[in-house]
């Protein structure tokens, strides 16, 4: 008998029909002898009608009652999956995350998990009950409602996992696992049996939408073990999230390629080349809430420097504005900007011990025209940026390439 934490988005649960078929799904698990905790997500769609609706009545919410909103909707479909699976002829216990207790800091609509409270699920899961609990969603020290932001169902679930030392966290999504690539540019891309934590950590953060950031970083820390599952297909294992040591000697160098469209890149030219300039230019975008990710800084001549760095593309407009104000207070020459680029990442956990990724994966991108205008390396990620009408060539190219499209 295992203890098994299950999670389901909200496509997962996105009718009554996709329900009941959950229900079944979890039945089958517990009439197999397993305790089970379910997370879901709230039914799709249903997120973004409450923000819509919340913002027809307050421009701008206010934080702690949009979280009061939005948390609706998962308590609706904790509700709605404990009836179906009472219908199934399990026992079935719904709590939403302040119930439970997950036990969070006070920032609303992107809160950060303190504890878990996990003796009331213990004593339901000895009972013989399937416990249902509200993803995305905890309460403060004050007993305030609050939301983790979007995706924290896949962090509810691997904290809940963690709390009560589950056998397995298995996540449950419209994918059937986690792919070599998007297999909608890349048709040959494979579905992976085992990923590296940090592999998926890089592949989530570089424009990978299987899995959350935080949920990712949480099972890392945790050593929650991590399986991402289709809630509409009842064949198959998956893809398992697994510590570097349980991956088999024979993994490929490369695990993964990953890209994100939604990158900009801004160049302060002739920037006096002195100290506190880079602070001065990065400390104005960070004080506006924009990540910054690659930043090159050029060899300084004849007293200045040029320094370049991309932002999420929907961040363009406000940091050049702010960039244009840095300008006249450092006395820089200009200020140019390229709203058309992408980022294309190569990950993987074998570069550590194979030297000449980089060098493969610049040639093959040479080979096709491809020019590289940014690069930014990890101990298993090679990143580069590129014109964002080159993206799909050039993942097809380095999938080829690193021989991705093959059976391991």
């Amino acid at each position: 008998m295992a203890l098994i934490v299950q999670k389901y988005g909200g496509t997962s649960v996105g009718n009554p029909e996709r329900i009941r078929n959950v229900a079944r799904r979890i039945a089958s698990f517990q009439a197999q002898g397993h305790q089970v905790v379910v997370v879901v997500s709230a039914m799709s769609g249903e997120t973004n009608r409450l923000i819509a609706l919340a913002k027809e009545v307050q421009a701008n919410p206010d934080p702690r009652e949009l979280d009061m909103v939005m948390s609706t909707g998962e308590q609706v479909t904790i509700g709605l999956l404990a009836m179906a699976l009472k219908g199934a002829g399990c026992e079935a216990r719904s709590y939403t995350g302040g119930q439970v207790k997950v036990l969070t800091d006070s920032t609303f609509t992107k809160a950060r998990i303190l504890s878990i409270d996990e003796a009331k699920m213990r004593h339901d899961l000895d009972a013989g009950n399937v416990i249902v609990v509200a993803g995305f969603q905890g309460v403060d020290a004050d007993g305030n409602i609050t939301t983790l932001g979007r995706g924290g169902s896949d962090t509810s679930a691997v904290a809940l996992a963690a709390a009560l030392k589950a056998d397995e966290c298995q996540i449950y999504t419209d994918v059937d696992g986690v792919y070599t690539t998007d297999p909608r540019v890349v048709p040959e891309a494979r579905k992976l049996e085992t990923i590296t934590f940090e592999e998926m950590l890089e592949m989530a953060s570089l424009g990978s939408k299987v899995l959350q950031i935080r949920s990712v970083e949480f099972a890392g820390k945790y050593k929650v073990k991590l399986r991402v599952l289709s809630s509409f297909e009842d064949e198959g294992e998956g893809t398992l999230i697994t510590v570097e040591e349980e991956r088999n000697m024979e993994q490929p160098i490369i695990s993964g390629i990953a890209f994100n469209r939604d990158e900009a890149k801004l160049t302060m030219l002739g920037v006096p080349d002195k100290p506190g300039v880079a602070y001065q230019i990065l400390g104005a975008i960070a004080e506006a809430n924009i990540d910054v990710d690659m930043i090159i800084q050029n060899v300084g001549h004849d007293g200045t420097t040029d320094v370049s760095f991309t932002v999420n593309r929907g961040d363009f407009a406000k940091a050049t504005a702010i960039l244009e104000g840095v300008k006249a207070t450092l006395g820089a020459r200009e200020i140019t900007g390229d709203n058309k680029i992408c980022k294309v990442s190569a990950v993987g956990v074998g570069m550590r011990s194979h030297p000449g990724v980089a060098s493969q994966m610049f040639k093959a991108l040479a080979d096709e025209g491809i020019n590289i205008k940014m690069i930014s390396t990890s101990e298993i990620k090679i990143s580069v940026v590129l014109d964002e009408k080159y993206l799909e060539l050039a993942v097809r190219v380095l999938h080829r390439t690193f021989g991705l499209d093959q059976q391991v």
